[in-house]
């Protein structure tokens, strides 16, 4: 059986982040019936040496962009991360969504030997599956959880269904 490199990689990606902009939503609502300002979660985190939720959805997309773009082998768009706002990190998570669907199949598919070179401090070298299965992957489900684990700890209504939920907000 051959599997899609674009199958394995783009559909479930926006899927999840589709799923963080609806936990967004409510945290918005959250926030809203207790009346607290949306800067206390934005700026949360769970430990002091971690990142806040803003950093998290901001690496999250950042993630999930230079993923579709490496494999497709395309400039990979840059955010300035000044987002201080629920509605600015969801209209993140809209931009990245929206870079994610304009690839095709085609783009992505075939990547898997690619060579993939990461600077960060000492170059990381992969191939595009490796890439995408033990880097990229983990690295976007990681800041995903972590986001919704902020929010959660906060006291916003959430449960396994918000994170593992389609775009309609439905289990399938």
């Amino acid at each position: 059986m051959t599997v899609s490199m674009y199958q394995i990689s783009i559909p479930g990606i926006v899927r999840i982040l589709n799923s963080i902009s609806g936990i967004i939503d409510k945290a918005v609502a959250h926030c809203e019936a207790r009346k607290i300002d949306p800067a206390v979660m934005i700026n949360f985190r769970l430990a002091a040496d971690m990142l806040p939720f803003s950093k998290q959805i901001q690496i999250m997309t950042d993630q999930a962009k230079g993923m579709a773009g490496r494999l497709a082998g395309v400039e990979i768009p840059k955010y300035a991360d000044t987002e201080t706002t629920f509605a600015e990190l969801k209209a993140r998570i809209a931009r990245t969504v929206d870079y994610l669907n304009s690839f095709k199949p085609a783009q992505i598919d075939g990547s898997e030997d690619k060579e993939i070179v990461l600077k960060a401090g000492l170059d990381m070298k992969f191939k595009g599956l490796a890439y995408m299965t033990t880097f990229a992957n983990p690295n976007i489900y990681f800041h995903a959880a972590t986001a919704y684990d902020i929010l959660r700890h906060l006291g916003v209504e959430l449960g396994k269904r918000d994170f593992l939920a389609n775009m309609d907000g439905q289990m399938t």
